[in-house]
C-alpha cells in the first residue's frame, strides 16, 4: 500500500532567518512600513513567535544592522594604507545603497552593536598598521564621521516640488531668479555642475562622485598629516 506523505515540513524559526527575513522586509517596505507583526506575517508565523528569537524591536533592528555590516567586504591585505581604508569604505557605501533604509537605523542605535564595533575596530586597525598614531588616527575618524560608513548628510535641501501642470512656464525661471538676487552664491555653485537627480543615496549633490571626492581629500590631509609628524598636542 503506498504512504501518503504528510504537510510539507516548516523550516524551523531561527534568529538568522528572522534577522535575514527582516532585512528583505525593510529593503522592500523601508523602515517606516516595517513592523515586527508585518515581519511575522512575511514569516507565516504568529508574532509572538518572533519574541523567542528577539526581546524586542530595537534588539530586531540592532541584529539587522549587524547583518547589513557583515555584507561589507573584509580589509584588503596587501594594499597602502589610504587604499585600504578607501576600498573598505566604498564598499561600506556599496551595501548601503543596496539598504537605503540602514544608515537611519545605524545613526539611530544608542550603542553599538558587536557588527558595528569589529567594523570600527577594523578601520581603526588599517590606520595604525599604516603608521598613524592613535592621537592622529582619533582625530581622522572624527573628521571622517558618517563618511565611514559611506554616507554624508546632504549639504543642500531637496529640490523643491515641481510645479502643477497649470502653473506659469516662466514660473520656475521667476524662483531661480529671485534665488540668484538674494542668495547668488548657493545660486552659483549648485548652477555650476549637473547634479546626480537619481542618486541613491537621496536627490542633491550626495552623488559618487561627491562622496569620492571629499573622501580622498581627508585621505590626502591624514597622509599629509602622518609625514609632518602632526600631533593634536601642537593645537593647545
Amino acid at each position: 500500500m503506498t504512504r501518503q506523505s504528510g504537510p510539507a515540513r516548516r523550516t524551523p524559526l531561527n534568529r538568522d532567518r528572522v534577522l535575514r527575513a527582516a532585512v528583505a522586509l525593510a529593503d522592500r517596505s523601508g523602515n517606516e512600513g516595517f513592523s515586527m507583526r508585518s515581519l511575522a506575517h512575511e514569516l507565516s508565523v504568529v508574532p509572538m513567535a518572533l519574541y523567542k528569537h528577539v526581546a524586542n524591536k530595537e534588539q530586531l533592528l540592532d541584529g539587522m544592522v549587524d547583518v547589513i555590516v557583515g555584507e561589507i567586504g573584509p580589509p584588503v591585505g596587501d594594499a597602502d594604507w589610504k587604499s585600504a581604508i578607501r576600498h573598505r569604505i566604498l564598499s561600506a557605501r556599496r551595501v548601503l545603497l543596496r539598504h537605503p533604509w540602514a544608515s537611519r537605523v545605524i545613526e539611530s542605535r544608542t550603542s553599538p552593536t558587536p557588527g558595528v564595533l569589529d567594523y570600527l575596530n577594523s578601520i581603526i586597525g588599517v590606520f595604525r598598521a599604516g603608521g598613524l598614531s592613535a592621537d592622529l588616527t582619533h582625530h581622522a575618524m572624527h573628521a571622517l564621521g558618517g563618511r565611514v560608513w559611506g554616507f554624508t548628510q546632504e549639504l543642500f535641501p531637496a529640490p523643491p516640488v515641481p510645479a502643477p501642470a497649470d502653473a506659469h512656464p516662466q514660473a520656475p525661471a521667476a524662483m531661480l531668479g529671485e534665488m540668484a538676487t538674494r542668495y547668488p552664491h548657493i545660486v552659483e555653485i549648485v548652477l555650476a555642475r549637473q547634479h546626480d537627480s537619481g542618486s541613491v543615496v537621496g536627490q542633491g549633490c550626495d552623488d559618487q562622485f561627491e562622496f569620492e571626492f571629499a573622501l580622498d581629500l581627508l585621505l590626502d590631509g591624514f597622509e599629509r598629516l602622518h609625514r609632518q609628524g602632526w600631533t593634536s598636542a601642537e593645537r593647545c
